[in-house]
């Protein structure tokens, strides 16, 4: 079973939809900070003679060793990211014929 549950991760404000929608999103930032880190070690380690350094060293941890899902959760209930309604937007009323 993940930890925190769905009750603590939506402290009743929200649906399980919601979590997985905010979850998704989340993880696909997780991703892309990932991919980025990757991409700047790769980049620093291309050319350089120094054999001590490895690309895996370079990367935080955190996003190299945990699922991006995992991670997602852990920084919802952390508080790093928060679960934001969308504003509603109101209809336009057609002009009837």
């Amino acid at each position: 079973m993940i930890y925190p549950t769905i009750q603590e991760l939506t402290k009743g404000n929200y649906n399980r939809y919601q979590l997985a929608i905010a979850t998704a999103k989340c993880a696909r930032i997780i991703t892309d900070e990932y991919d980025e880190q990757r991409k700047a070690a790769e980049k620093t380690l291309t050319g350089s003679k120094e054999g001590a350094s490895t690309i895996a060293s370079l990367i935080d941890p955190a996003l190299a060793n945990e699922k991006a899902v995992k991670n997602a959760i852990n920084r919802l209930s952390n508080g790093e990211y928060e679960i934001v309604d969308a504003p509603e937007v109101e209809e336009e009323e057609l002009p009837e014929d």
